[in-house]
C-alpha cells in the first residue's frame, strides 16, 4: 500500500506563520485528520536557534535580522530569500516499525536532497561524517537539516541554498562552522537557479526518499 505525501507550496511566508502552520498540521496528523504533508516555502530574513547548547553563542552579529528560538535539533542557521525550505509533517511508522528511527529519517532527507541536486547538474554532493546536511566534496555546505518529532510526527526540516545571498551567513556561525563553508546551487552551477525551478525536483526526490507517493494541491 502506497502512502501519499501531499505537497503544499506556501510561497514566501513569515517564519513564525510557517511554524504555527506546522504545529497545526502536526496536531491534525496525530489525530489522523490529515495524511503526511510536505510544506515548501521561502522565508524573509531570519536566524533560528535549535536545541544545541552552543546555538546562542554562534549568533555573532544579527543586526536587523530577527532571531527565533525553536524546538528543532541543531544549532544556529539562517533562512532568507532564495533558499528553499521543506517541512515534512510525516507520521513515522506508517510504512512499518523500522521507520521509527530519527537517524534513518535524517539520512533519507539527505538522500532526497542529494538526488535533486544531481538532477540539476551539480557534481560532488554528498554527506560529511559527523555533520548532518548536504555538502559539496565534503567542504562546502549546501543544505542544512534540523527536525523535531512529537508522538512520531515530524516537523521542521531542510533548507537548501538555491540562490541565497550567502553574505547573510556571516552574521552567525552556521551550525557551528565558519560562514565561508556555505554555498548555493547557483554558485556551484555558475548560473542563476530559481527556487521555483528547484522546488518540484526537491519535492519529488524527498517523497521518494521517504517512501511516499507525491500528490500536490
Amino acid at each position: 500500500m502506497s502512502i501519499s505525501l501531499d505537497v503544499v507550496d506556501l510561497g514566501r511566508i513569515d517564519y513564525r506563520a510557517a511554524w504555527d502552520r506546522q504545529l497545526e498540521l502536526v496536531a491534525a496528523r496525530q489525530r489522523g485528520a490529515i495524511g503526511d504533508t510536505l510544506l515548501l516555502c521561502e522565508h524573509p530574513h531570519v536566524i533560528t536557534l535549535g536545541r544545541s547548547r552552543a546555538a546562542e553563542k554562534n549568533v555573532l552579529a544579527p543586526g536587523d535580522v530577527p532571531v527565533v528560538e525553536i524546538e528543532r535539533g541543531g544549532d544556529a542557521t539562517y533562512h532568507g530569500p532564495g533558499q528553499l525550505v521543506a517541512y515534512p509533517i510525516v507520521q513515522l511508522g506508517s510504512a512499518g516499525p523500522e521507520e521509527k528511527d530519527l537517524h534513518r529519517l535524517l539520512r533519507n532527507l539527505e538522500a532526497g536532497i542529494i538526488a535533486a541536486t544531481e538532477e540539476v547538474g551539480v557534481v560532488g554532493a554528498g554527506r560529511r561524517v559527523g555533520a548532518t546536511g548536504v555538502w559539496i566534496d565534503g567542504v562546502r555546505k549546501l543544505a542544512s537539516i534540523g527536525i523535531a518529532c512529537r508522538r512520531w510526527v515530524t516537523f521542521h526540516g531542510v533548507a537548501v541554498n538555491v540562490a541565497t545571498d550567502l553574505a547573510y551567513f556571516a552574521r552567525i556561525n552556521p551550525c557551528g562552522f565558519e560562514a565561508n563553508v556555505m554555498t548555493s546551487l547557483s554558485r556551484e552551477l555558475g548560473r542563476e537557479l530559481s527556487v521555483a525551478e528547484f522546488a518540484p525536483l526537491l519535492a519529488a526526490r524527498l517523497a521518494a526518499a521517504l517512501g511516499r507517493q507525491l500528490t500536490s494541491r
